[in-house]
């Protein structure tokens, strides 16, 4: 669960390894990302009944069939490389990045669930500044990808139902935020940050008692009064490491204020928000209302978009979701 899952996976396992080293020591992968018919670069390990067992030794080969049965199986939860082996790993995805004989439709695929192992990792880094610094490959992978194959940027968004507090959400709102951001004429350097800043917007969710991110149901007033209080938690983190720019701080601290004002935590409204806070309160909310929760459906992307603009309008920089059509247009969500 959101900023939780391997701390609580690690607390529970602690002991009774049948390798000597904690779960720490090994990041989550997907087996999606193996490529067909080729030696395997490195160990793969399974998460059985509170252990690291070996899975499948360097070395092995995978038919795309076992493959794909695996792949089928795997809730994302279940499959780990050890920590020495991450830049075999990450040289092994750019590889398949760079291949001509793998479809862009595939390579997307490739590149969220690569993106999702390291996010998790990133996530739970208490050196916020060193996270940051750490997930640049990932947004200029992405950015690369969208320049190079744009008529595949849709499968780049989940193509699952998913809860909503799940890192799936703020990689979506990173590309969402990164598309939105091509529309409205960033630079390169600008679109770098603001992926980043997108990536991190909730990072004050951290903060907030598990029970509330995860309850199946509308929340009470006293969570609801909890739950608003993470733009200011977030905050509190980003201001505690160095070398974090005003704009970070902007999309975590305002991007639930809202552009006709009356919004939280600081009721700013109009240009008083950072461009980054205007962007994320669209992009954030577009994903939430297109997305599966715990006590909702989601809603198809033209029905979200037209309850943005014609019952949401106030909240929203009205150039900004404009300019959200065109960005849509290139990147419609798939829903299953």
């Amino acid at each position: 669960m959101y900023f939780m899952t391997k701390k609580k996976l690690r607390q529970t396992h602690k002991t009774d390894t049948l390798i000597k080293m904690t779960f720490k020591d090994y990041f989550r992968i997907r087996l999606s990302i193996i490529r067909a018919f080729e030696q395997l670069p490195f160990d793969i390990y399974l998460h059985l009944d509170g252990k690291l067992v070996t899975y499948m030794k360097q070395g092995e080969i995978l038919t795309s069939e076992k493959i794909s049965n695996l792949h089928i199986k795997d809730s994302g939860e279940s499959f780990f490389v050890h920590n020495s082996s991450k830049q075999i790993y990450r040289d092994y995805v750019k590889a398949s990045m760079d291949s001509d004989k793998i479809t862009n439709d595939v390579k997307a695929t490739i590149l969220r669930e690569s993106s999702m192992s390291i996010l998790e990792d990133l996530f739970e880094n208490p050196d916020v500044s060193a996270a940051l610094e750490q997930s640049k490959p990932i947004i200029t992978e992405l950015l690369q990808f969208m320049d190079n194959a744009p008529e595949s940027i849709g499968n780049l968004i989940s193509l699952t139902s998913h809860d909503f507090y799940t890192y799936n959400h703020s990689f979506d709102v990173s590309i969402y935020s990164l598309g939105l951001g091509q529309a409205l004429g960033f630079d390169k350097k600008t679109l770098e940050e603001l992926g980043q800043s997108s990536l991190f917007h909730d990072i004050g969710k951290r903060n907030v008692p598990l029970e509330i991110l995860c309850k199946k149901g509308a929340l009470d007033e006293n969570e609801w009064a909890e739950m608003r209080k993470h733009p200011a938690y977030g905050l509190k983190i980003l201001n505690q490491s160095e070398n974090i720019s005003d704009a970070a701080k902007a999309a975590c601290y305002e991007h639930h204020e809202s552009w006709g004002g009356g919004g939280y935590p600081q009721d700013l409204s109009g240009n008083e928000i950072h461009p980054f806070g205007r962007i994320v309160a669209l992009t954030d909310t577009y994903d939430a209302m297109t997305t599966q929760r715990s006590y909702n459906t989601p809603m198809k992307p033209t029905e979200a978009l037209s309850m943005m603009k014609e019952k949401l309008s106030n909240k929203f920089d009205p150039d900004m979701l404009n300019a959200m059509y065109s960005t849509l247009f290139k990147m419609k969500k798939k829903a299953t």
